[in-house]
């Protein structure tokens, strides 16, 4: 699919560009920036287009930004639904922790998770992105809790432990990961918190 840049180009014809690479510039900015911090005109330069393009090809800025948090989850977040596939919970929990480390604090991304930068959106303007942000996370850790209950009741986990509560911890400490990697904590120092994290983690 192609869709047109411009209004003017050479013998009259619009030029054209690949929406696909124009989103992944668009997820990047959104990335480092966040929804507020990211203006359309910082958006349609790195994309290379005219507002009047980023509108007819992905709508307004709302709509833009949820193409981009749709493909920030298949790309990005992939790691998570790999996790609830481990054959054990303390499995899923390894999994989800070094993916977010992976993601989060990587050499060629920006640092921090999107969904963290996006949900602490305040503005009127964001405030319906922060509420699709935070539902999106809601259905992601009532996932994780299912499986924890399926691990308890395989007696993998201990008949004791509360599934909602290890899966509240786990995603608290990754969100944490996300932004100790947004303030620039090194890589060592945030392998040492999983570490921790991994070895609290209940046995049967």
């Amino acid at each position: 699919m192609q869709c047109p840049a411009t209004t003017t180009a050479t013998r009259g014809r619009p030029r054209e560009f690949d929406p696909e690479d124009a989103l992944a510039t668009a997820l990047r900015i959104f990335w480092q920036r966040g929804y507020e911090g990211a203006s359309l005109a910082e958006l349609t330069e790195a994309m290379g287009i005219t507002k009047p393009s980023l509108y007819a090809c992905f709508g307004n800025k709302e709509a833009l930004f949820r193409k981009a948090l749709d493909l920030y989850e298949r790309e990005k977040l992939c790691y998570v639904s790999s996790a609830l596939e481990a054959p054990t919970a303390r499995g899923v929990a390894e999994r989800l922790l070094h993916g977010a480390l992976a993601t989060h604090c990587g050499d060629n991304d920006p640092q921090g998770c999107l969904g963290v930068i996006s949900s602490v959106a305040c503005g009127s303007e964001a405030e319906s992105i922060r509420k699709e942000v935070i539902a999106r996370r809601a259905s992601s850790e009532r996932a994780l809790v299912d499986r924890l209950e399926r691990a308890r009741a395989e007696g993998d986990l201990s008949e004791d432990s509360d599934p909602e509560a290890l899966a509240t911890y786990l995603t608290t400490v990754m969100q944490g990961l996300s932004v100790k990697a947004g303030a620039g904590t090194s890589r060592e120092t945030l392998e040492r918190i999983v570490a921790t994290t991994l070895a609290c983690w209940p046995s049967k």
